[in-house]
Formats: C-alpha cells, sequence, structure tokens
C-alpha cells in the first residue's frame, strides 16, 4: 500500500477510469486537473485544480508521494504552440518536480502516436526507435526521452504505456488490433505501480487482441497480462466497414487516422470519421499545404 499516489489528467476519459483503482492502492490519492472536482471523490482523495505547465501549482503536490501517474495533457493533435505548455513543459514539470520530491516513479501515459508512422506489417516492440505521426506524437517522444534520461542521470523509475485505442469497445475494424479495454487499462498500470523495480521501461497499452500490431515481448518483467480480446466484435464491426483503402495511411500504419491528417489537424475527428465510415484523411492544397478541415473536437486542456 502506497502512502500518497498523485494522478494528473482526472478529470480525462482514461483519469476518470483509473480514479477509484487506484484510491485502493494507496492511503491518499491526489487527483489534479485544470478542471474543477468532480462530485464523486472517494473518502482518501483530495483534489487540486492546477495547470501543468505551471511549475509553482504542480510541484507541491507531489511533495511526500510515491509515485506519480501522469495521463494529464491535450490529448489530440493540435497546433504545436497548443501543446506546448500542457504536453511538452507539463511533461518536464512532472518529472522535475518528482526529482525534486524524491519521488520513485513516474507512470506516464504514452501513446501508440510516438511510433505511429509504422507500417502495421512490421510488428513492432518495444525497441523500435520513434518514429512520431504527429506533434502530439512528438510531445510523447519528448516525454520518453525525458523519463529515460531521468532514469539514468537522476535514477528517477518511469514507466511509459504507449496506449493505443482505449475505450469501453472497439469502435472499428482498426481497433481490432489497437484496442485496450478499461479492465485491461487497470491491470496496465496497476502492474506499472506495483511491480518493485522498473527502471525506465516502455510497455504496450493493448489489450490481448487476436491482431494486435505490437508486442510487449521485451517487457515480461513488468507482469502485464491483458484479458480482454476485441476479436469478440470482429463480425458486428465487418459487417458495418466500408471496403478498405490498402493506400490509406490510417489502415497500414500503426498511428491510425493520426497517420494521415495532415500536422496540427484533429486526429481524434479522423478517429471519428473512420468509425462512421468517412474518409480520413485531407487533400493536400496546390502547392503541398494541407485543405484545413473545420472538424470540432471534444478533447480539453487537463492538468
Amino acid at each position: 500500500m502506497l502512502r500518497k499516489l498523485v494522478l494528473t489528467g482526472a478529470r480525462g476519459a482514461l483519469g476518470t477510469v483509473l480514479r477509484a483503482p487506484l484510491a485502493q492502492l494507496c492511503d491518499n490519492l491526489v487527483s489534479t486537473d485544470i478542471l474543477a472536482a468532480p462530485d464523486d471523490l472517494r473518502p482518501n482523495e483530495t483534489w487540486h485544480r492546477a495547470d501543468l505547465a505551471r511549475m509553482e501549482e504542480i510541484a507541491p503536490l507531489l511533495d511526500g508521494a510515491d509515485m506519480v501517474v501522469h495521463f494529464g495533457a491535450i490529448v489530440d493533435e493540435k497546433p504545436f504552440e497548443d501543446l506546448w505548455g500542457p504536453n511538452f513543459v507539463g511533461a518536464y514539470n512532472v518529472w522535475e518536480a518528482a526529482w525534486r520530491h524524491r519521488v520513485r516513479r513516474v507512470v506516464y501515459a504514452s501513446s501508440i502516436h510516438a511510433v505511429g508512422m509504422y507500417p502495421v506489417a512490421d510488428g513492432i516492440d518495444t525497441d523500435v526507435p520513434h518514429r512520431p505521426d504527429t506533434f502530439y506524437g512528438l510531445a510523447k517522444c519528448f516525454a520518453e526521452d525525458l523519463g529515460r534520461m531521468y532514469w539514468e542521470k537522476r535514477g528517477l523509475e518511469s514507466v511509459h504505456l504507449r496506449i493505443l485505442s482505449c475505450t469501453p469497445a472497439p469502435q472499428n475494424t482498426r481497433a481490432l488490433g489497437t484496442w485496450l479495454s478499461h479492465a485491461d487499462l487497470v491491470r496496465l498500470v496497476t502492474r506499472a505501480i506495483d511491480t518493485p523495480v522498473t527502471g525506465f521501461a516502455v510497455v504496450y497499452g493493448v489489450s490481448a487482441n487476436t491482431r494486435a500490431p505490437v508486442s510487449n515481448h521485451r517487457v515480461p518483467f513488468l507482469g502485464y497480462r491483458p484479458e480482454d480480446n476485441a476479436e469478440t466484435h470482429a463480425a458486428a464491426l465487418f459487417a458495418r466497414a466500408p471496403q478498405p483503402d490498402p493506400q490509406d495511411l490510417a489502415l497500414s500504419r500503426v498511428g491510425g487516422p493520426f497517420a494521415a491528417v495532415p500536422l496540427g489537424e484533429s486526429g481524434v475527428a479522423a478517429i471519428r470519421a473512420m468509425s462512421a465510415g468517412r474518409p480520413t484523411s485531407a487533400k493536400p492544397e496546390p502547392g503541398g499545404k494541407p485543405a484545413r478541415k473545420k472538424a470540432k473536437s471534444n478533447t480539453r486542456r487537463k492538468g
């Protein structure tokens, strides 16, 4: 049982899933987000509204913490300037504050988009070099390299969870390979916390899917054993799927629609388009400039 655990991005989709399970692993759960507290705080949970990009707001929260589960960020592709504060500076602030307060380990919500331009057919493992598909993926590369540096230079452990597609159920045929169930997410984060020694580690956040395009064979010591398989949804998903285009990067790259959208354009909107059977990428304008799409996204900045 940990004395104190800090969760960033606690009002996000995945942070919301994790709050109750994490509260069971510690005496004191400190949840933080740039948004106000929800109505269902656990008896041992305290809430702090804070901006990841402000060290003076984040650092005090880590005082006395055993570990920090860092899920706070903008969770979509955006222009670089929009991501700089929460995704780049925010990651630095978490690691630097963790080191200052002698936190043992950072468990970080990385993403498949750190390696999103690899072909699905490559069957990549956790040792491949970074190959980001977006500015969002580039931020994940930065945080992974930051974590490695803080381990090698300062002895701060970190486990980087390259999450693929974490939803209640798989949303499209691509997700038959990339789906991470909420139950397996909890199993993954729990193993990242309770493994005695991790050093610097990278693990893919994916369920036990028959068609998984990635492999965790290099990190058996984490003890992550997913139990769910997207294949149980295959018949229903194929029944409503459009005819696939073999040239579509959204299908041929592990980053999916994020690999197909122009830099700075919403990948989440492209995922919704894929699930609805619509085109997932914009055609380039004359001169090589991408066509701007007026697509709304419900993602929000989290702390």
